[in-house]
């Protein structure tokens, strides 16, 4: 196992902005505010780790990091979303045509309100086109949200409704970014039970689990995402049995602090501030 690297617990929430944005996704509960803890968590351990493993990918901004700025040997990217999951096999398992052929997509779209309908209303056969629709879906709709009955953006950023989150020149920089550093990246489709359970005896593993926010009575993850039933007990179970080191991120309630506890756990809070600029307490979930 690895021996526990530091949190610095920061008493103020992180400056999203002076994050380096590595995801093509806008996801909502994404943890961009998060990477400097994760990097420090990672950089302070007394070994490498062999392996960094995001189960509950999403928009990726942990693994995505850990690989841009080699913080692990490898990384294991797991999503179950189909659309989401479209994305990722294209950039880190479609070969260069299919990644130039997605930019070249993103970079040529015109916005309108019938060209964006029809492509959320089209059903491309190829996991290429499926990924396309995928980043107009994560762009147009209210919050980045993914999960079916999400409106479109209206006002959004200025006013600019619909073209207020849409970088062509930006996104398809990114895709391209990471295409580049393919080959430290691996990808599943799958579901993250069966992932975690693939990789429990490895010890040098380390395992970042940012499950949807369905525990302590959350409502949130049960309209943000497609996939959001999780066995929250059996999560904490599982993630105590494995022999690497563990992360896991939740929102503060008596149900997951109970957990934790049960399963010895420790427990760092972390301020940051929500949709609605409030700062609330985010709880780091850590093994050992």
């Amino acid at each position: 196992m690895l021996l526990t690297g530091q949190i610095h617990g920061a008493a103020k929430p992180i400056n999203v902005a002076q994050v380096r944005q590595l995801s093509p996704l806008r996801y909502p509960g994404g943890k961009t505010w998060l990477v400097p803890e994760i990097r420090s968590w990672l950089i302070t351990a007394k070994r490498k780790p062999t392996l960094f493993i995001e189960p509950f990918a999403g928009g990726a901004m942990a693994g995505l990091t850990v690989a841009a700025e080699d913080l692990a040997d490898h990384v294991l990217l797991c999503e179950l979303d189909d659309d989401v999951a479209a994305l990722w096999e294209t950039i880190f398992q479609g070969n260069a045509a299919d990644v130039r052929w997605l930019c070249n997509s993103i970079t040529s779209f015109d916005v309108t309100l019938e060209n964006v309908r029809q492509v959320l209303d089209s059903a491309p056969k190829a996991v290429k086109g499926q990924a396309f629709r995928t980043i107009v879906k994560n762009r147009m709709q209210r919050g980045g949200i993914m999960a079916a009955g999400a409106g479109l953006v209206k006002e959004g950023e200025a006013g600019r409704g619909l073209h207020s989150r849409w970088y062509p020149q930006t996104l398809a920089t990114r895709i391209d970014a990471l295409h580049s550093f393919k080959d430290r990246v691996a990808f599943q489709h799958a579901d993250a039970f069966d992932v975690i359970r693939e990789h429990a005896d490895d010890s040098g593993a380390c395992f970042f689990i940012d499950p949807p926010y369905t525990a302590g009575g959350k409502k949130a993850g049960s309209r943000l995402y497609t996939h959001n039933e999780v066995d929250h007990a059996g999560l904490f179970a599982l993630m105590a049995s494995v022999h690497g080191t563990v992360m896991l991120t939740y929102d503060d309630s008596p149900e997951v602090r109970k957990l934790a506890k049960q399963h010895k756990f420790r427990i760092v809070e972390i301020p940051m501030k929500n949709t609605h600029h409030v700062i609330i307490r985010e709880l780091l979930i850590l093994k050992p």
